[in-house]
């Protein structure tokens, strides 16, 4: 328990960015969950439809700083070649 108040407001700062970023984390790695399961379905248009909303969410996670730009930007790659192979 901290004893300062400047310690203590700082824990619940951390306490809301920890949330924060677990929920950030958790809405990327649904939505590559989303598109894997479109891409074994072999839909086109929804496989183009997920692959811009897992963009957004990586874009949005590194903006952010939960995610490192160049692990965003990595995954992205990734993506985009597994589509490309779909087609």
């Amino acid at each position: 328990m901290p004893n300062i108040k400047s310690a203590a407001k700082r824990l619940r700062q951390n306490e809301k960015c920890r949330v924060f970023n677990r929920m950030r984390k958790s809405r990327v790695r649904t939505s590559e969950n989303i598109l894997d399961d479109l891409i074994k379905a072999g839909d086109k248009e929804a496989v183009v439809a997920g692959l811009t909303k897992c963009y957004s969410e990586l874009d949005k996670a590194a903006k952010n700083g939960v995610i490192h730009k160049n692990k965003a930007s990595r995954k992205k790659q990734r993506l985009a070649a597994r589509v490309a192979k779909m087609a």
